[in-house]
């Protein structure tokens, strides 16, 4: 019988649909929970779409789960990946015929004790340090004085990272002291309201809504500034161990604080020990990303962030050891399937249509129309950039 995935999804992008064509060409049935009219419902390989309510998303995802009953979960944003951790902490305290969805949470997502630490940037990196891991100097900021404290010891620009956040919504570069103050003001703050419904209503992400509803005021970190390039890593991993990797450059981004739009396929023994010594330490399973920067001068790769779910890379094909999907199911299933040979020769990659969105003219698209042949891309109409705008700053690193 087919192992049956479920992807959760609370964002209406593109690469959880590329994510479950590849889940079920290695021979999942795969299932969804998702907003209307998302990509997830435009493809057939999506057996069954559950509806994904923002007002009710627990319940959701749980009728998600007792409906499908499937042998693996995958979040595919941040929210979706919080919201299990609050799941599994709500049927957690139930006990009793709900453990079943707190077991299977955590054969998906890796050992509850790393829940919060995954969300909680400072901690992560100490942890990542004691695994002799370069990191860049992180610490908690609780309020300005602490800001004064961090400016008589580091340099600006500094980096504000507010735990709980993503896409680039919750950072900022900051070159100056009263810079600092006045970022962490806007940092630690709830999501303004109207913001949150506007999101909500019109963009479809409900990332800023219970935040804004609940009030709730966010843990701000500062952390140094590594001058260098940007590198981000895709594992699929199984009870601390690591099956499968991918590791990138980022080549190009929708904007400074967006997803990257195109990627280059590397080789870094640094980065994928430091992967697999953060999957081994958190006891992690299921899709994982790291994010990294190549410093300048070194190329010495500090890790940064660690993203808790499905990237947006996690379907590329490139053979054993580097087809996440291909590695799942063959843990999820017991076969010990091998993943087919890569047939892709290119290292260098445009995420379509994300890069098309940044740029029409990009010669990362025009180049390979080129190779392959006139016709393969058009140039898009008004209409479809200003809805591939909206998807900017989604978080799809």
């Amino acid at each position: 019988m087919k192992p049956t995935v479920l992807i959760i999804s609370t964002s209406p992008s593109f690469s959880p649909a590329r994510l479950a064509m590849a889940l079920a060409k290695t021979g999942c049935d795969t299932e969804a929970v998702c907003l209307p009219r998302h990509p997830l419902g435009k493809t057939s390989a999506v057996r069954r779409i559950f509806p994904y309510r923002r007002l009710a998303p627990l319940r959701s995802i749980k009728n998600a789960i007792l409906s499908a009953s499937p042998d693996l979960l995958i979040p595919s944003d941040d929210l979706a990946a919080l919201q299990l951790h609050a799941l599994h902490a709500q049927e957690n305290r139930h006990g009793g015929k709900e453990k079943p969805i707190c077991a299977l949470i955590e054969k998906s997502l890796g050992s509850p004790a790393s829940f919060p630490i995954v969300y909680a940037r400072t901690t992560l990196m100490e942890i990542a340090q004691e695994e002799g891991i370069r990191v860049p100097k992180t610490v908690v900021i609780t309020n300005p004085r602490d800001i004064d404290e961090w400016a008589a010891s580091a340099n600006f620009p500094t980096i504000l990272k507010a735990d709980g956040t993503s896409g680039g919504d919750g950072v900022r570069i900051v070159r100056t002291l009263q810079e600092a103050k006045r970022a962490f003001q806007t940092l630690e703050a709830p999501p303004l309201l109207a913001r949150a419904l506007k999101q909500a209503l019109f963009d479809q992400d409900v990332a800023l809504l219970w935040p804004a509803l609940l009030r709730k005021r966010y843990a701000v970190n500062a952390q140094a500034f590594v001058v260098g390039r940007e590198a981000t890593s895709a594992v699929a991993c199984w009870k601390g161990r690591v099956l499968a990797s991918l590791h990138f450059e980022v080549l190009q981004k929708q904007d400074a604080g967006g997803p990257s739009t195109v990627l280059r396929l590397v080789d870094n023994a640094e980065i994928s020990a430091a992967a697999e010594k953060l999957v081994r330490r958190l006891e992690l399973s299921g899709l994982h990303g790291f994010d990294f920067i190549l410093e300048e001068h070194s190329g010495d790769p500090y890790l940064i962030e660690i993203n808790p779910r499905a990237t947006q890379v996690g379907h590329f094909p490139l053979g054993p050891g580097h087809n996440l999907p291909a590695a799942l199911y063959a843990v999820i299933s017991g076969s010990g399937t091998q993943a087919p040979p890569r047939i892709i020769e290119n290292n260098t990659f445009a995420l379509f249509p994300q890069e098309w969105a940044r740029d029409p003219t990009s010669h990362f698209l025009w180049s390979f129309s080129r190779k392959m042949g006139s016709g393969i891309f058009r140039k898009p109409s008004s209409s479809f950039l200003i809805r591939q705008r909206k998807l900017k700053n989604r978080p799809e690193c």
